[in-house]
């Protein structure tokens, strides 16, 4: 390799982790500036923010599931947990909710700064926990409070799509809710709304979906240019946050240039990839280091996951918003990625089947949680059905996102371990077979 060509690779490889990792601090400081600016601030979440409107009035963008998942992260949790626990709330509420009334009961303080209080707060009906989470701040702080319906699918394989008469009712009563939040905006803000400012905001998000697809689709090459579990997780973090702007455009831009300089020159993300794998559900967060190393200890490399998706907004699709008719094209694509969230949660069977060829993966492992039952609810099913439907080996081990005392390392590691060496025994067999 010549030294212009290793410098090269040197400064684009790892710049996705890098530069997502700045920017993700520089989103936290600027929130803890947020109040004593006197800056609007909107509680929302990853499915459903609607960050296109409240980026054109000039929202900060709280996301309660990522600030409590940091707290994980960096080996806190517990203190927030206790917290809440200690305020009342049952060990068997969500993780996430228990940490963020931790935060709140603290004033705001967290490991990654301040969060400031709401001025407003977006529900959606992509999961079961934000409508009761949303009337807890409601309650304390006496916030704005916009509770977004979205209709998802009646079943599952059976969707509507635009141009049918049944999705254009749909689109039409997401678009009169888009409407009504519009207006409240307007009032709390004392600005009026400027449809060339959404559509400014719709054109990065158009990028960054159009990007994040693309990142997804090049994880197909042998070696993966990325790990869904750790790396994807930071790469998630700037979707959210991001949404909408320029520097989530232009983060995206450049993250597309560096999987496919990896893909181009076969670089993965382990000096050796032995095993393909597939996650399902929520990484473990409180040992989130660890848990990723008990997979590439052994040469796995996770080349999707579900979380990708429901946790991205929407953006894995690819979805290009029409600036020529801005509100009737977000109310179409608020609802088709709403709706794609919560079939990557309920109905994920036949896609999973299809990575199987599409990334040629070895093995799906499922990872049922103690503090979301809406992510966990039906894995077992779901993992019947797809061995039913392919010869796929699959493991399925259970711990929690948030809460370090149901997260048993060893038994983690023993099962992990047994998985792996069927692997090798397959590889074998299928060797031997060829």
């Amino acid at each position: 390799m010549t030294p212009d060509k290793k410098a090269g690779q040197e400064s684009i490889v790892g710049r996705g982790s890098r530069e997502g990792a700045r920017l993700f601090r520089e989103w936290f400081q600027r929130l803890s500036g947020a109040a004593e600016r006197g800056e609007p601030t909107a509680y929302v979440f990853v499915m459903g923010s609607i960050a296109e409107v409240l980026n054109a009035f000039g929202f900060n963008l709280v996301f309660p599931e990522i600030s409590s998942l940091q707290t994980a992260v960096r080996r806190v949790a517990h203190e927030y947990l206790t917290v809440a626990e200690d305020y009342g709330y049952s060990p068997d509420v969500c993780g996430y909710v228990k940490a963020d009334v931790g935060v709140q009961l603290r004033n705001g303080e967290h490991p990654m700064g301040r969060i400031p209080k709401p001025t407003l707060s977006i529900l959606t009906n992509a999961c079961n926990t934000y409508m009761k989470w949303g009337e807890i701040w409601e309650r304390w702080y006496g916030n704005a409070t916009f509770a977004l319906d979205s209709p998802g699918a009646r079943s599952a394989n059976l969707h509507t799509q635009p141009g049918d008469q049944d999705f254009e009712n749909d689109r039409k009563y997401v678009e009169f809710q888009l409407r009504e939040l519009i207006t409240l905006c307007e009032q709390l803000t004392g600005t009026q709304f400027d449809i060339d400012k959404l559509r400014e905001t719709m054109q990065y998000t158009n990028d960054m979906s159009a990007a994040w697809k693309r990142v997804l689709e090049l994880n197909r090459s042998a070696p993966a240019p990325f790990n869904a579990l750790n790396e994807g997780t930071v790469y998630l973090g700037v979707a959210n946050a991001l949404r909408g702007k320029k520097e989530g455009s232009e983060f995206f831009r450049d993250l597309v240039e560096e999987m496919e300089f990896k893909s181009r020159n076969r670089i993965g993300t382990l000096t050796e990839e032995k095993y393909r794998l597939t996650f399902v559900g929520v990484p473990c967060y409180p040992i989130f280091r660890r848990f990723y190393d008990l997979f590439a200890e052994w040469g796995g490399t996770f080349v999707n996951s579900t979380y990708l998706k429901f946790a991205s907004g929407g953006l894995n699709l690819g979805y290009q918003y029409d600036l020529n008719r801005p509100l009737e094209s977000l109310a179409e694509g608020t609802l088709l990625s709403l709706r794609h969230a919560m079939d990557s949660m309920f109905f994920q069977n036949q896609d999973l089947v299809d990575e199987v060829d599409e990334f040629h993966v070895d093995g799906i492992v499922y990872h049922p949680i103690k503090s979301c039952r809406t992510v966990s609810t039906g894995l077992a099913d779901n993992r019947r059905a797809v061995m039913a439907a392919r010869d796929i080996a699959t493991l399925f081990i259970e711990s929690d996102m948030m809460d370090k005392r149901v997260v048993s390392e060893a038994q983690m590691k023993n099962r992990i371990d047994a998985f792996f060496e069927g692997l090798a025994t397959r590889k074998l067999h299928a060797a031997a077979a060829a």
